[in-house]
């Protein structure tokens, strides 16, 4: 009897699992051979370019001007140890018409490094920069046995004839402040602001020109500027701006 209890139990046991699973598959969903669906993920957008680093450039110190740009010379200075003062001893003149009848003398150009005209060729007061004095050329104005005021003297001739009438009131203004550039820029006192009649026997640059005013006003345009040669050569008046013409 025990025999066939056991199986009549082992009988039942399969069936109730049979029919148990039958019910599992039949509520089980249809099989996806497809894959899950994976969302793709937006496109990394794109960095812009890292921009290549440029080191700032270093700074440059303003350059102050000191005085009209022509009266600076781009070269180094001569050791100029005068000044000296002439006047054309014409009523009219001009530093190109002096250059073709100082060439036509055989010379190399004009000898004065710088011109003043009195509104005859050249403006009233107009400050003429010569060929001689952007390249610091020694001059050719005041000759002496032993050439030293053409050496190292700045020659500067204002137009006109002294000895029958006065500069006018714009080439002195000219002149005093000219001068005070050069004595200041270049270490040249007062006492080595000469005549042409001081290097040499001639009666250049005539009479009416007085040498100790313009010693005088030369050095107050200085003492007033504190010494700035940048306020001593800024110019009042268009005149002093001009360089030679071309013509």
């Amino acid at each position: 009897m025990a025999k066939y209890a056991t199986l009549a139990l082992i009988f039942v046991t399969l069936v109730g699992c049979q029919a148990h699973q039958g019910q599992v598959v039949d509520t089980l969903p249809q099989p996806n051979f497809n894959g899950p669906l994976i969302a793709q993920a937006p496109p990394t957008p794109a960095l812009p370019p890292v921009p290549k680093y440029t080191p700032p450039a270093p700074s440059q110190p303003q350059r102050s001007l000191s005085g009209p740009q022509a009266w600076i010379p781009q070269v180094p200075p001569r050791p100029w140890k005068w000044i000296v003062i002439h006047h054309s001893a014409s009523p009219t003149g001009s530093a190109a018409i002096f250059d073709r009848e100082h060439k036509a003398k055989g010379w190399d150009g004009v000898g004065y490094h710088f011109v003043i005209g009195n509104g005859t060729n050249s403006g009233n007061g107009q400050v003429e920069v010569t060929a001689r004095w952007p390249i610091q050329k020694w001059g050719a104005h005041a000759k002496t046995p032993d050439n030293r005021f053409n050496d190292y003297g700045i020659g500067i001739c204002l137009v006109g004839n002294f000895e029958i009438e006065r500069p006018t009131a714009a080439q002195m203004a000219s002149l005093e402040k000219l001068v005070a550039f050069l004595m200041q820029r270049y270490n040249i006192p007062p006492e080595r602001v000469l005549r042409h009649k001081d290097t040499k026997s001639t009666e250049c640059p005539g009479r009416n020109l007085n040498i100790d005013l313009v010693r005088r006003a030369a050095t107050q345009i200085i003492v007033n500027s504190g010494g700035n040669v940048e306020h001593i050569a800024a110019a009042d008046a268009t005149e002093l701006l001009t360089d030679t013409p071309a013509h």
